[in-house]
């Protein structure tokens, strides 16, 4: 250290020295060259400064990177407690997954006037509204034959009624859940069967659509066991199918099942896209695969849809239903997964409440893409319908 600050001492001192025994112009002179010597000495500390620059440059990126980490954990952390409380939610809230189930809240399409069917294409159909029970109302469409649509233009409720008792058969249409009577899958169904003979009469159950009352399994039963005896009591002897639909297959089940036990039958049950329970086709809907490894998914999530009386047992009611079965399913249904469809064919078909009936799995291959609610748009369709009810299409539309 002494040998380094050393020269620069005696320079210095040099300097001084010569600066004061010299006068006029001269001391500038040696200032300036004194100045200019030190400024070379400590030039070699001059890239002080950009190093100094990027070490905080380089300070500030990592700081906004710990930011952007804390953030994003911040999220992860939301995420993981709602995942988490979700489950305890259900469990101590069984009414939301009777809402979950119901989806009767979900009115689609919008904005349209459940008093005009003639407003959704359907220019031969009349909108009812029945009683089942004291404060319980429920909309109603019958839409009759293509056949008679002419006829059919202007008239009103009592010609519709009296219309039943035609020679056309009647088919009981059960939709599922979601929606209303009017939704666009249902209304092209309605026209595809209309245009092969058939009246057509479906409803809302209470809480869906313009329908007053509160959902529940045994209150959409009723209400379309008093459509049932409405629809008898003016059809005579023509036939009357039910007809269900998704949820509406745990519906039509447990009609058909009650009218097996006091021996008033359908003449035939068709279900399209039936799953087997409520509680395997919540197991098995895709949007369960979130939580369906989660510890205690059926203590979370199935016990309180069975808590809530919501069973829907299609696998139970068949065992005691006597009457013509037809189960139609897509083989690329995202909603009810097709092997629930075969598994309940297989029940039925070993069912001894069969034996003297016909029972028949119509599959649609995944290639045709009619998923959960195209069914409608096969053109085998009225072939199918024709060789299981055992009617010819021309003779309906004579």
């Amino acid at each position: 250290m002494r040998k380094r600050t050393e020269p620069v001492a005696l320079e210095h001192e040099r300097c001084v020295a010569l600066g004061s025994s010299s006068s006029g112009l001269t001391a500038p002179v040696l200032d300036a060259d004194c100045r200019l010597k030190r400024n070379l000495r400590l030039a070699g500390k001059a890239p002080a400064e950009p190093r100094c620059a990027a070490d905080a440059g380089m300070k500030r990126a990592l700081g906004r990177r710990k930011g952007m980490w804390f953030q994003l954990r911040k999220i992860l952390l939301c995420v993981l407690g709602l995942y988490v409380a979700i489950p305890f939610l259900v469990r101590l809230c069984p009414g939301i997954q009777a809402k979950l189930i119901f989806l009767n809240f979900v009115r689609v399409p919008y904005f349209i006037d459940l008093k005009k069917p003639q407003d959704q294409g359907l220019n031969h159909t009349c909108n009812y509204y029945l009683q089942p029970e004291e404060d319980v109302t429920i909309g109603v469409w019958h839409t009759v034959p293509t056949v008679w649509w002419k006829t059919a233009q202007g008239k009103d409720q009592m010609w519709y009624e009296d219309a039943l008792a035609s020679s056309y058969p009647v088919i009981l249409y059960l939709h599922g859940n979601a929606g209303t009577r009017g939704g666009d899958h249902r209304v092209e169904l309605y026209k595809v069967l209309s245009s092969l003979g058939y009246h057509v009469v479906t409803f809302d159950y209470r809480g869906w659509g313009d329908s007053i009352g509160t959902p529940s399994e045994p209150g959409m039963t009723y209400d379309a066991l008093h459509v049932f005896d409405w629809i008898k009591a003016r059809s005579g002897d023509n036939p009357v199918y039910i007809w269900g639909h998704s949820l509406g297959t745990g519906v039509a089940t447990n009609l058909v099942r009650r009218l097996c036990e006091r021996e008033t039958p359908p003449d035939a049950l068709i279900l399209e896209s039936p799953f087997t329970n409520i509680r395997e086709e919540a197991k098995s809907h895709p949007k369960s695969v979130v939580y369906r490894f989660f510890p205690g998914f059926d203590w979370f999530f199935l016990d309180p849809i069975t808590n809530s009386g919501i069973k829907f047992a299609n696998d139970e009611n068949v065992k005691h239903i006597s009457c013509s079965l037809l189960i139609l399913h897509a083989e690329d249904d995202p909603v009810v997964p097709f092997h629930l469809g075969r598994k309940l064919y297989n029940i039925a078909a070993l069912s001894r409440s069969f034996r003297d009936f016909k029972v028949q799995f119509m599959p649609f291959h995944s290639d045709l893409g009619y998923r959960h609610k195209y069914i409608y748009k096969s053109p085998e369709l009225p072939r199918i319908l024709r060789e299981f009810l055992g009617k010819s299409e021309p003779e309906l539309q004579h």
